[in-house]
């Protein structure tokens, strides 16, 4: 498969039986990106973790429940144009040459786009950043038990990988042993902003649209009186195409502890489809209300300007076909 190659999810469900299948301590480690840095670790003693092993289908996320050390970690790789798929490979092939099974691998829409990253467990920001339209999702075997989830994403400025390993009593952590120098491939676009003349335009182009004019009193939910262009452009085009389905997404800066961020930021995104379904007539079935707080900024909270681009409601278009 080159790195450009698009695939569709993907998954093997031979030899998902729980248990230890040997101790032997596993024989190689890890080939990661060349500069790419520890960012995050943490490890607990036993615990159970939920593996995914097929896409994010009906509302729910199959996975494989697996018992023992689980470790996670993050990486970031300051190379600008490296796609998920480049930042995946050295991995991978290292997870080959170690005797992994691959189980499931998947792309982001193929996955479930939205839902399946908030159905799985991901490390939070700053230290692992996910894409929703520009992430790779893989989980592996070991033959001695243990199991590897590796999750892949990229914005404007760097790449982001995270590891969790489940190891079993007796099974050695895979620990980086050597990197890999990956280069972008001629003509790989960067993760520039792209510019596009109306909401509907970046929908259809790149399936996210931020509603960039709306206006909201400090730590309220409320959605400022009067009329919003980007409310009356965003309806305008549900009105035009009846079969299209939206999620309204609340972002906010870093102030703050993350669970209330989150609810906040939900909260916002629900003010907005009240708004679009009281004064505009689009229906509410049509229209998903979620929140991250701020797990996925525009740009840095180091300053005022930054922390006010961060704190934003985008339109995330679901249809996949």
């Amino acid at each position: 498969m080159t790195n450009t190659t698009r695939f569709r999810a993907s998954f093997l469900a031979i030899g998902l039986v729980a248990g230890v299948l040997g101790t032997a301590p596993l024989a190689a480690g890890l080939t990661l990106p060349l500069n790419a840095k520890l960012t995050f670790e943490t490890s607990s003693g036993t615990a159970v973790y939920s593996a995914p092993i097929a896409p994010y289908a009906q509302g729910l996320l199959p996975s494989f429940q697996i018992k023992g050390r689980v470790t996670k970690q993050a990486y970031r790789i300051d190379t600008q144009g490296l796609t998920p798929q480049q930042l995946l490979e050295p991995i991978e092939d290292s997870l080959a040459e170690a005797g992994f099974e691959f189980l499931f691998k998947c792309e982001d829409r193929f996955c479930g786009g939205f839902d399946f990253r908030f159905s799985t467990d991901v490390l939070t920001a700053p230290d692992m950043f996910v894409d929703l339209f520009d992430y790779i999702f893989l989980t592996a075997k070991s033959e001695t038990g243990g199991y590897v989830t590796v999750l892949t994403s990229r914005d404007a400025s760097a790449g982001y990988i995270q590891i969790i390993q489940v190891t079993p009593e007796g099974v050695a952590l895979l620990t980086p042993e050597k990197s890999a120098l990956v280069k972008p491939e001629q003509g790989t676009p960067t993760r520039s902003p792209l510019k596009f003349d109306s909401i509907a335009e970046r929908l259809e182009s790149i399936g996210r649209a931020v509603l960039s004019d709306l206006t909201f009193k400090t730590g309220s939910s409320d959605l400022g009186a009067g009329d919003f262009a980007s409310l009356t452009e965003l309806a305008t085009y549900l009105e035009k195409n009846p079969d299209r389905t939206i999620a309204l997404v609340g972002h906010t800066d870093t102030v703050g502890s993350l669970s209330g961020n989150i609810a906040l930021s939900k909260r916002r995104a629900a003010s907005v489809r009240e708004r679009l379904a009281s004064e505009h007539g689009i229906a509410k079935k049509r229209m998903q209300a979620e929140g991250m707080g701020y797990l996925s900024p525009l740009t840095t909270n180091l300053t005022e300007e930054g922390r006010e681009e961060n704190r934003r409601v985008e339109v995330i278009l679901l249809n996949t076909e």
